[in-house]
């Protein structure tokens, strides 16, 4: 579902992009007054209370009443709005929609190459950022640091003990899974990320772009084998899996 897809059918192009105008504003700064919302875009009460009451009935906003602060005595209280789960998986569904096609016009264009070079370049500034901090914390104790770490950009992640040995990492929640799903460099990239990150073989059992319940990468013992064959390794591995 697109930002789009929140409109009626019956609507204009002005309207629905003003629409989805309205939604973001409530998304980026709610909550907001109506008054707020017709300054900042220049609309009449009336024209503002129309674009509300749509996106209230499709569920996409909802309205909360707010006393400001030292208000007493006469005066109704304000109403304020503010962005639905919905509405956000709506905004969430748009991003995937454009970086979808930003991904098939490299494909077409300049072929999966391309698509696993940009991939691989999204997964550097997660390198850069954790690989010096894990690099000095104990080998045993950088697969839970790796799952915090992941769990405060909003992968939901965990880590425990896996029975044959090594340690499992749990990602409940992926950011790109529906495009992932249609470009598995995406998950290539990251596989080998954690590779680096971690300083041993990784191989991903399972991926929700895949349909699964949650990621899971298993991660091998720590001192098997040095950094370029943990790449080579977790290259070979991903390939294996159709990752």
């Amino acid at each position: 579902m697109s930002t789009v897809g929140m409109m009626r059918g019956g609507d204009s192009f002005a309207d629905r992009s003003t629409r989805a105008r309205v939604a973001r504003l409530i998304l980026e700064h709610g909550p907001v007054t109506a008054a707020a919302l017709g300054r900042q875009l220049g609309l009449t009460p009336a024209g503002v209370r129309r674009h509300l009451d749509a996106l209230l009935a499709e569920g996409m906003i909802q309205s909360r009443t707010a006393t400001p602060r030292g208000q007493r005595g006469r005066g109704r209280p304000a109403k304020v709005f503010v962005i639905t789960d919905a509405g956000r998986s709506a905004f969430e569904h748009a991003y995937d929609d454009l970086a979808g096609s930003a991904l098939r016009f490299l494909a077409a264009h300049l072929g999966g190459e391309a698509v696993s070079a940009f991939a691989r370049e999204q997964v550097a500034g997660l390198v850069g950022r954790l690989g010096p901090i894990l690099a000095e914390v104990p080998p045993e104790q950088r697969v839970r640091v790796l799952a915090e770490a992941l769990s405060a950009e909003g992968y939901a992640a965990s880590a425990s003990k896996a029975g044959t040995g090594g340690d499992q990492l749990c990602q409940h929640h992926c950011p790109v899974a529906h495009v992932a799903a249609e470009f598995p460099q995406l998950c290539e990239a990251e596989t080998e990320a954690f590779a680096r990150i971690l300083g041993t073989p990784v191989q991903r059992l399972a991926t929700i772009a895949h349909g699964d319940g949650i990621c899971t990468t298993h991660v091998s013992p720590h001192g098997l084998t040095n950094t370029n064959h943990i790449e080579n390794h977790t290259h070979v591995e991903s390939k294996e899996s159709g990752r």
